[in-house]
């Protein structure tokens, strides 16, 4: 089962929250922080790059020393207060007509060592580094993990409780993405969300933030191996995530465009396709407008844009292993048939003429990087479910990269943990 605690967030004054609170580091890049980073954005120290001028190279010692200054600096002014005491909080996320609710807790790092904590990436170790040094430098986890669990009714209870009252913060972002945040702060509340964690719940399953999870449960062991008299009890065995229920959960498709047809002509690339898939035309532009963009309409079923045109690739029976957690998967069959196959791609994650493109983009963006002559031909995929997820980490299996695109993203600021 796994082990959680509830934490004394470090956070922004109800009257600041919409000033402070931000993307994840990773979603802007440093010019995109900078235009949007006001006075009291935690961009200031998620991305302390854009701090200076011109913009400073983001692994700078500089950069690290400027991120522990505003974090300081941020306390220091009020921006961001610790709570008086340990405590569970509920973060609601709304798109469209779409709420998902989570808990946000302390996880255990050896939960991550132990395979409780299930991935279904393979992470870098460079940009494990990377994490390691932002949260052993602060001695705080800034920015949370995205968990998912399987359901428990008892948990929803709770959490349905404490989202029938009144929210701590609740804005719309930049997206029109809605969130909403409660704290849980009755101690016998607090007991019974710990008890049915460790006793109920056999695993959680990292949804976004693989890094940042591996990071974690890294620098656990670090200050553990650092420690004489270390107990067990320590604030650094723990990490912050946010938990949704498995249920509440959608994954967005997650694309692909690819430069060039490896020396094929479009004729000879839809004929080669027909060894392994019906294709079909399903539309081309009319009176001077635009072909209609095409979506996959289930699993093995595929859209294709080529030219100015949209197909359907439906994959033949045979061609894929419906009984094999990986090889089921859309994004198999799309790499195995046509990225390798077909075009040449051996590698998705250094190959330079294949790049990927999230769903919540739309599949507008497949076509116009298509039509602007930057790419050849892309694909769009249908979305992978929540249970061969699932699946996949329970069985120990990894996922291709670029499979799972999770939206909306947590909003950073809302709560941050200190290791001390």
């Amino acid at each position: 089962m796994v082990r959680v605690k509830p934490f004394a967030a470090i956070r922004p004054p109800k009257n600041l929250v919409t000033e402070v609170a931000a993307p994840p580091y990773d979603v802007l890049n440093s010019e995109e922080a900078l235009a949007m980073a006001g006075e009291k954005s935690l961009l200031h120290i998620t991305k302390p790059e854009i701090d200076f001028n011109p913009i400073a190279d983001e692994h700078s010692q500089p950069v690290y020393d400027k991120a522990v200054e505003n974090f300081k600096l941020w306390k220091e002014r009020g921006w961001l207060v610790r709570d008086p005491k340990p405590q569970y909080y509920v973060y609601a996320q709304t798109m469209g007509k779409r709420t998902q609710y989570g808990l946000v807790l302390c996880a255990h790092t050896d939960d991550y060592a132990e395979g409780i904590i299930k991935k279904h990436e393979l992470t870098r170790k460079d940009k494990e580094d990377d994490r390691m040094v932002h949260v052993r430098i602060q001695n705080a986890n800034i920015e949370p993990v995205f968990f998912a669990y399987k359901d428990n009714a008892e948990l929803n209870e709770i959490v349905a409780k404490a989202a029938a009252g009144t929210p701590e913060y609740k804005f719309t972002d930049e997206n029109k993405f809605g969130h909403t945040f409660w704290v849980i702060d009755d101690d016998q509340t607090i007991a019974r969300i710990t008890d049915i964690f460790t006793r109920d719940v056999e695993a959680f399953y990292v949804a976004d933030g693989h890094h940042r999870t591996a990071a974690a449960a890294r620098v656990g062991a670090e200050k553990r191996a650092q420690n004489p008299n270390h107990t067990g009890k320590e604030e650094y065995n723990y990490f912050m995530a946010v938990c949704f229920p498995e249920s509440q959960l959608a994954i967005i498709d997650y694309n692909r465009v690819v430069k060039d047809l490896n020396g094929m002509t479009p004729e000879q690339f839809l004929q080669a396709l027909e060894a392994d898939f019906d294709v079909k035309m399903e539309t081309k532009p009319r009176c001077g407008r635009p072909a209609k963009p095409y979506a996959p309409t289930g699993l093995h079923n595929f859209s294709m844009y080529l030219g100015d045109k949209w197909y359907s690739l439906q994959a033949k029976p045979g061609r894929y292993d419906d009984n094999d957690p990986i090889g089921v998967l859309d994004v198999t069959i799309l790499s195995n048939l046509v990225l390798d196959k077909l075009l040449g791609i051996k590698d998705l994650r250094t190959d330079k003429r294949i790049d990927f493109v999230g769903g919540i983009r739309g599949l507008g963006e497949l076509s116009r990087r298509v039509d602007s002559g930057e790419m050849k031909v892309a694909f769009a995929l249908y979305p992978v479910s929540m249970q061969q997820l699932i699946n996949i980490a329970d069985t120990g299996n990894i996922m291709p990269p670029k499979t799972t695109w999770f939206e909306p993203k947590l909003r950073s600021g809302l709560a941050i943990h200190s290791l001390d």
